[in-house]
């Protein structure tokens, strides 16, 4: 009697450990920091939607010139997918990018503008990691001996908030590679760091991620934000519907509308499912899917026409009229 109850037991804690270790992990994607690719050269600009000349990192020359830092990222990459963590390439990302603008111009767009996007934003939205870690290092010196002092962040890829943070030096070393100083730098710091990086994941399934819908109006849309409509057998402003839909299908109601007006409102820390059910299926849910459902919520109960700006990630404009 004895034996089979240890036997039960036994497989009642492999289960429970099964279980475990199937817990979904946030996508990491491993980038390197501004401040390294700037005291290194590997910078590039580009036109804001100001019109003005910002300059950003260019990631592209710095994996062409810099193999001490491919090999420092693909340590890093190691390190974490030997944790589990599921991963995004940055240098594959990179090149479907570029393959998407080039097929994107053999075909002639639809009518209108377009949101002008910096070249981290278009990573982050091509990519869709959940986190990115980012790395910023430098080799030093002890006598003959290298070793390397780090920086590494983890930030919300679609807030770029800082979710956590471990800086420290390696050991000296005289003979050891730019990957293995890395790891050993790192190594000490690892399991803390993914601990807050899992727990922040974990809030957002608990509690919905966090993203900035904005509504904008064009000249000659039929309705402005502040005009009467029926809803539900009441007489409303526009608006006040919008925030309806807001409260009913973000998570827990979470969201902060910061700035409004006639033709715009601005919402803040709102909260999104990661998953919703489509055609009987749960799949993953984006900021721009998120938004679509509220365009569509528009377009069905006011025939107002729409359309949907991505502005990175975790920001999209809906844009109300023709």
């Amino acid at each position: 009697m004895k034996i089979k109850n240890l036997i039960l037991t036994a497989i009642l804690l492999l289960s429970v450990g099964s279980l475990f270790g199937q817990a979904k992990k946030p996508i990491i994607m491993v980038i390197p920091n501004d401040a390294y690719c700037l005291r290194q050269g590997y910078v590039t600009t580009y036109t804001d939607a100001n019109g003005k000349e910002v300059s950003v990192a260019d990631y592209d020359k710095a994996f062409l010139n810099d193999e001490e830092l491919r090999l420092a990222i693909s340590e890093l990459s190691n390190i974490m997918a030997q944790r589990e963590f599921p991963l995004k390439d940055l240098e594959a990302t990179l090149k479907k990018i570029k393959n998407e603008e080039i097929e994107a111009s053999l075909f002639e767009g639809s009518a209108g503008g377009s949101i002008v996007e910096s070249p981290l934003d278009k990573i982050k939205r091509t990519a869709k990691a959940d986190i990115i870690m980012d790395l910023d290092f430098s080799i030093k010196k002890s006598g003959p001996r290298k070793y390397i002092s780090f920086n590494l962040r983890g930030l919300d890829a679609y807030t770029s908030k800082v979710i956590t943070a471990v800086s420290g030096d390696g050991r000296p070393s005289s003979s050891a590679t730019i990957g293995l100083l890395i790891e050993e730098a790192v190594l000490n710091y690892m399991d803390s760091f993914n601990a807050s990086l899992q727990n922040h994941f974990n809030d957002m399934f608990e509690n919905g991620r966090e993203v900035a819908i904005s509504i904008k109006m064009t000249n000659n849309c039929p309705i402005s934000l502040s005009d009467d409509v029926t809803f539900l057998d009441e007489t409303v402003q526009l608006s006040d519907v919008l925030d309806y839909w807001m409260d009913e299908n973000c998570i827990g109601g979470r969201f902060s509308r910061v700035n409004g007006g006639d033709n715009f409102i601005d919402y803040e820390q709102v909260r999104i499912p990661l998953f919703k059910t489509v055609l009987g299926k749960e799949r993953a849910i984006d900021t721009r899917g998120f938004a679509q459902d509220l365009g569509r919520f528009l377009s069905n109960n006011f025939q107002i026409p729409y359309k949907i700006y991505e502005r990175g990630l975790g920001n999209v404009w809906v844009v109300l009229g023709d």
